[in-house]
């Protein structure tokens, strides 16, 4: 479990294709405090670590999560959003996020403001998810509050310590990104298909 509350950014060293899995070597600032089989994080994924340098550390991405995220895009030299698991005990500062992104989103339009930016995103009805006013969504693992939701598009509003501790300052008018819908809201939603 995560909270969407980024700890740092990691750079991508390397990219290696075996079969239907992706190896990715991430370096970042800290990469000495992990260990081997901890749970982290990456845009949103929650992805194992496999193995760790003294700068790096490896992390294996299996069929199915290269098909429902971005990750199959993600290239040498490209920052990417870290979030360690939670602590039992620590305070939820974000809302509960699983690292299980339902689907990718893509960005429609960024519009810079008096101090903030807003950033709007389409996604395609195919997997009947929701969002609704003042609900929580994960962006690329960030947990953020929708505003302007309406039927598959909702912008989120980002203020400029978000915008400069995560990748969200790379973003451009046409890129793909993970979205994790709330898991309260998936529930409700599948149990009223039920009824």
């Amino acid at each position: 479990m995560f909270t969407g509350i980024i700890e740092t950014l990691g750079l991508i060293q390397e990219v290696n294709y075996e079969k239907e899995n992706i190896h990715l070597s991430v370096s970042s600032d800290i990469t000495s405090e992990l260990k081997i089989d901890q749970s982290v994080a990456h845009n949103g994924i929650c992805l194992t670590v496999v193995s760790i340098s003294e700068t790096a550390y490896t992390v294996t991405a299996i069929k199915e999560t290269i098909e429902k995220t971005n990750l199959g895009s993600w290239k040498k030299g490209d920052l990417i959003n870290l979030e360690r698991a939670m602590k039992l005990g620590d305070r939820l500062d974000g809302h509960i996020v699983q690292g299980h992104v339902d689907q990718i989103g893509i960005c429609k339009s960024i519009k810079e403001t008096e101090g903030s930016w807003l950033f709007t995103f389409e996604y395609q009805p195919t997997f009947n998810n929701i969002t609704i006013e003042k609900g929580s969504i994960t962006v690329n693992g960030v947990s953020l509050t929708v505003v302007n939701s309406k039927a598959n598009e909702f912008s989120v509003a980002i203020i400029p310590y978000t915008y400069k501790h995560t990748n969200f300052k790379n973003f451009e008018v046409g890129c793909q990104v993970n979205l994790e819908f709330d898991v309260i809201g998936k529930y409700v939603a599948r149990l009223h298909s039920l009824s």
